[in-house]
């Protein structure tokens, strides 16, 4: 491990908040990896350790699970699971939870797999069958797993049931993701009787997670009005399912002994804490606070991550072009899945070119004064996204850059 979050003098630079003054902030961060080339991804190490032990101040004491999607670098993975009250990793696909499961030794994979070698793999190895949990929500996954390699040919796969938290409103129609089909009490004590008669696999747990609540922001930037009514759609999503989860985990506890129940997000914890049902919640994208957590009322976690890009030309007196930054974040398409413009400040982007592959024209008041080799910072709209576009992110204590931390892409991986 790097770095300990814990450290006494981490804590007391981190309490500081730094990043509270723009100016210092950035230019610490830009002077620190100014010996790196563009583009750099910087994690600051204070805005880390705050960002975690709010996370922790937020969870009231429940288990904090990892996602590891949001993250995507094995020694930050490393260090937080070191703080207390962290513990196992909600990853996002089987190949990664089986390579993760070397050094991990508890690991749910968040959705269902039909990666054919990533099962036999799994299967073929004892040890990451006891640390791997699979989710599934319907027979027919099953039937998959077994077709790869029977049941009497491999140990016991662990798994997971995943219970939709979406809200099936009269009014409104489906509001959430599209995740498991099944709704009701009685779909998810059914389902598990249905695992129960079956060779080769072990009920480990629960999970339902409620992306309408966790996964949008409360309070978008600009837009009071739309504020009030997502804070209306939320409040009523989540009164209807908190019974509705209640029941369905009381009606599986009836027949099968649980060892966890996950539930919740970032943007959802305390709302998931309360309702007293979970044994932990998940947390990921809080770690590094990309910008679209700036459109939530309750919480302001520390920009930990961010990326800079080099000026390379100048296409006239207004315009600074940067090469690179086309790194939309994934969801629907829209302004707000564009990197932001953080530093210098007053830049915003060419109307008809925006973020690009290849190069990013800004235009505004600090774009006239800006000169080749200059540098403009920005931030992901999604967390661990970035880590998919560099090979190492470059750690930053105290103004001081460490040696880089190398993604998964570094190590060679790219699971999604």
């Amino acid at each position: 491990m790097t770095f300990d979050l814990a450290a006494p003098q981490l804590r007391a630079a981190a309490d500081a908040q730094p990043w509270l003054d723009p100016a210092r902030y950035w230019d610490a961060l830009d002077q620190a990896t100014r010996g790196h080339s563009a583009p750099v991804i910087a994690l600051s190490v204070e805005a880390l350790s705050y960002n975690a032990h709010d996370l922790l101040r937020r969870a009231g004491g429940l288990s904090i699970r990892v996602a590891s999607k949001s993250v995507r670098v094995r020694e930050v993975l490393d260090a937080v699971l070191a703080l207390p009250g962290y513990s196992g990793v909600l990853g996002y696909s089987l190949a990664e939870a089986v390579w993760l499961s070397e050094t991990i030794d508890d690991i749910v994979v968040a959705y269902p797999t039909a990666d054919r070698a990533a099962i036999a793999a799994l299967a073929a190895d004892p040890r990451a069958a006891e640390r791997v949990t699979l989710m599934v929500d319907s027979a027919e996954q099953l039937d998959l797993i077994d077709s790869v390699v029977a049941p009497s040919k491999r140990p016991n796969i662990r798994l997971c049931l995943d219970f939709d938290a979406s809200w099936r409103s009269k009014a409104l129609g489906h509001i959430g993701v599209f995740r498991s089909p099944i709704h009701t009490a009685t779909g998810l004590r059914d389902f598990a009787q249905h695992i129960l008669g079956r060779q080769g696999f072990t009920i480990a747990g629960v999970m339902s997670y409620e992306a309408q609540i966790a996964g949008v922001g409360d309070d978008p930037v600009g837009k009071p009005a739309a504020g009030v009514v997502m804070r209306a759609m939320q409040r009523a999503s989540h009164s209807e399912l908190i019974e509705r989860r209640a029941e369905a985990l009381a009606a599986v506890r009836e027949i099968v002994d649980l060892e966890f129940v996950n539930g919740g997000g970032t943007g959802s914890i305390e709302r998931t804490v309360a309702e007293g049902s979970m044994t932990e919640v998940a947390a990921g994208s809080g770690l590094f606070g990309p910008h679209l957590f700036d459109n939530y009322r309750d919480f302001s976690p520390a920009p930990a991550v961010a990326f800079a890009l080099d000026v390379v030309r100048r296409p006239n007196a207004e315009t600074a072009t940067l090469l690179g930054g086309g790194w939309i974040a994934s969801g629907p398409a829209g302004a707000d899945r564009l990197p932001q413009l953080v530093w210098p400040e007053g830049l915003r982007y060419a109307p008809r070119e925006a973020a690009g592959e290849v190069q990013s024209p800004v235009v505004g008041a600090a774009a006239s004064r800006m000169r080749p080799g200059d540098r403009v910072w920005l931030r992901h709209t999604k967390s661990g996204e970035p880590m998919e576009h560099g090979n190492a992110v470059v750690p930053v204590t105290g103004g001081v850059a460490g040696e880089p931390l190398l993604t998964y892409r570094g190590e060679g991986k790219c699971f999604l």
